[in-house]
């Protein structure tokens, strides 16, 4: 008996604490309002479940930064540029701080072509251009979305011409990949063939034919590493224009390791950033240099290390739990206040 009286004590008890008190069905009073509010209840609770969902389903990326202690390996730099002068009068050289030439590096093929692109070439041309500029320009807003998506910079290469112009071409096209070290250096592309020598490098040009120079350039890829999605190259696209014969153009690139880890792709690349400038050389006004094209690179001691991570499986969870509950406790509020009206 005292174990009896003890339970429904502690029955009753535990009875007292319940703050969800039940109401007999026979003191229940289902309305149409209130049967309104229940259906845009339910119809807002699986709107926002859904939205939920996706929110959820989506990724974010993270951006770590290290220090780069792979010291020994290589840097590929994949080059395709188009001069408006022909092979014979210029040639292309790298160089770096051990002062090694494009022969250690490996060597770049040089074929023959013409500057001025064909009705199809143009208008693919400038289709790339607008992507690309629009890209560089609202980068900070869609890089997120470059990255998931797996966006590649510039697509494939120009169609074929359609059609052959007349005359001789008058353009070379330098294209190709070499292997550097991971050292500051300099790609040029200048009057004359490089020589190597004992003190360095030189290029030799035939005297009188600087007149003939034109460094009109367009520039297909130049990258770093190999071809990431979602890794934008600022240089593809490019074009100059000059009537000069004594333009000279310089890029200066700061070249940064990174490491992507995404679904796109698992790989060490590298991304940059350049800056421009181009004048032209006369020496009687104190404009000195070298006329040509010159890509001065540096590469940074830090790495970036991007990945692309999924939210918290709990935090999942106590957002769906708060939508339900609240939709909950507010409808019934609303129902409340919609209902006691229509019965008064």
């Amino acid at each position: 008996m005292r174990r009896l009286n003890k339970k429904s004590l502690a029955l009753k008890t535990v009875k007292a604490l319940d703050a969800f008190p039940k109401i007999p069905e026979g003191y229940q009073e289902t309305t149409s309002s209130g049967g309104g509010v229940s259906i845009l209840c339910f119809l807002l609770i699986i709107v926002l479940v859904i939205t939920e969902f996706h929110y959820y389903s989506a990724t974010d990326m993270h951006y770590e930064y290290e220090v780069d202690s792979d010291f020994t390996s290589k840097v590929k730099i994949t080059i395709d540029i188009t001069v408006a002068t022909r092979c014979q009068a210029i040639g292309a050289d790298i160089l770096d701080l051990t002062n090694q030439g494009v022969t250690q590096f490996g060597r770049l093929q040089e074929e023959a072509t013409y500057f001025d692109l064909s009705k199809n070439q143009r208008a693919y041309w400038e289709m790339i251009q607008s992507i690309n500029t629009y890209i560089k320009e609202e980068y900070h807003l869609v890089h997120k979305l470059l990255w998931k998506t797996g966006y590649v910079a510039f697509p494939n290469k120009l169609p074929p011409r359609e059609d052959k112009p007349k005359g001789e071409p008058d353009a070379c096209r330098f294209h190709g990949s070499l292997l550097v070290h991971k050292l500051a250096g300099n790609f040029h592309i200048t009057a004359g063939k490089s020589v190597q020598g004992l003190g360095g490098h030189a290029h030799l040009s035939l005297f009188g034919n600087e007149d003939k120079l034109n460094f009109s350039h367009r520039i297909e890829n130049f990258s770093f590493g190999e071809g990431t999605p979602g890794i934008m190259n600022p240089l593809d696209g490019d074009e100059k224009w000059t009537n000069s014969t004594r333009q000279m153009y310089q890029y200066f690139i700061k070249v940064v390791p990174t490491m992507v880890d995404t679904k796109s792709a698992h790989l060490d690349t590298h991304q940059y950033s350049v800056t421009e400038r181009a004048r032209v050389i006369d020496h009687t006004s104190g404009s000195h240099g070298v006329i040509g094209i010159y890509f001065k690179y540096d590469i940074s001691g830090l790495k970036v290390h991007v990945t692309e991570q999924h939210k918290s499986y709990w935090q999942f969870m106590v957002r769906l739990c708060g939508i339900v509950g609240g939709i909950f406790a507010t409808s019934g509020t609303c129902s409340g206040r919609v209902v006691s009206p229509s019965q008064s």
